[in-house]
């Protein structure tokens, strides 16, 4: 779970994925009101009745799991001078999950976007125009980073391949072979190097994984295509010494764990593998 960091108005803010949502910190948005009671600022805009409709519409969206009957005395006495709430008794009691409670260091309030959002324009409406602004940028920032890897990712996967292929061709494939004949050959010296560094085959993969697309070079680590080029490029060597098939397992399996030890340390390969 990466943290990610945006500047609005003076003020840091913590930003972090959870369920494939980003989760926005309320502390930080606090301190642009008050930067010395964060905490106050937060209780006292969740135990308003507007705030806590709005929760209690987007949990019921959101959250299956999300108990109502718990959410009506809060809903009742929202508004009320004794009336008091907290982040954590509100998630407690509802099994929220759009409001999230951390502690430690990086500790904190965080919200669901849309509810950080709202929070946001209950602290100063320009200040959520500048929130919105920045977190924008940030997704476009990470929306590039990530076509990047994947550019990356798709040329590192092509690194050797044509030799591998054109040793399995010369040396593996005999005369008049049928074409699926052919593919199961291809298929066999792929896994061995699948075997001897993700210790699955490309079937053992899709078993475990039936709900991802693609294949297990599209979820791999930059290291670990790094590692598979080289992989490929030995094993055409072993195709072309006629070494057989325990051995072509056993050799690779081997390098690629005195290849991975070494990539892991390499400052360059962390640059790319982030």
């Amino acid at each position: 779970m990466t943290d990610h960091k945006i500047n609005v108005k003076g003020t840091e803010i913590i930003i972090f994925r959870q369920r494939d949502d980003d989760y926005i910190s309320l502390t930080d948005i606090a301190r642009y009101k008050n930067p010395d009671a964060p905490k106050d600022v937060v209780k006292n805009w969740i135990r308003n009745k507007s705030t806590i409709e709005f929760l209690g519409l987007w949990e019921k969206i959101n959250n299956p799991n999300f108990k109502g009957v718990e959410f009506d005395p809060f809903w009742n006495n929202a508004g009320d001078n004794a009336f008091v709430l907290s982040p954590k008794k509100w998630i407690e009691s509802t099994k929220a999950i759009g409001i999230i409670s951390k502690i430690g260091i990086k500790g904190g309030t965080f919200a669901h976007k849309d509810i950080a959002f709202e929070f946001a324009s209950w602290i100063s409406a320009e200040f959520k125009l500048y929130l919105i602004k920045e977190f924008q940028r940030l997704k476009e920032e990470e929306s590039y980073r990530l076509n990047l890897d994947w550019d990356i990712k798709r040329n590192l996967a092509k690194i050797n391949y044509q030799v591998h292929t054109d040793a399995i061709k010369k040396h593996l494939i005999p005369e008049k072979i049928t074409n699926q004949e052919s593919q199961q050959i291809y298929a066999s010296e792929a896994d061995i190097l699948n075997k001897a560094l993700f210790n699955m085959t490309a079937q053992e993969w899709r078993e475990r994984n039936p709900d991802k697309k693609g294949n297990i070079k599209d979820y791999a680590g930059i290291t670990q295509l790094v590692c598979l080029a080289n992989l490929e490029s030995i094993n055409a060597e072993l195709i072309r010494m006629k070494l057989k098939q325990p051995e072509k397992l056993i050799k690779p399996n081997e390098i690629a764990i005195i290849q991975m030890r070494s990539l892991i340390k390499s400052p360059g390969i962390k640059k790319l593998d982030k």
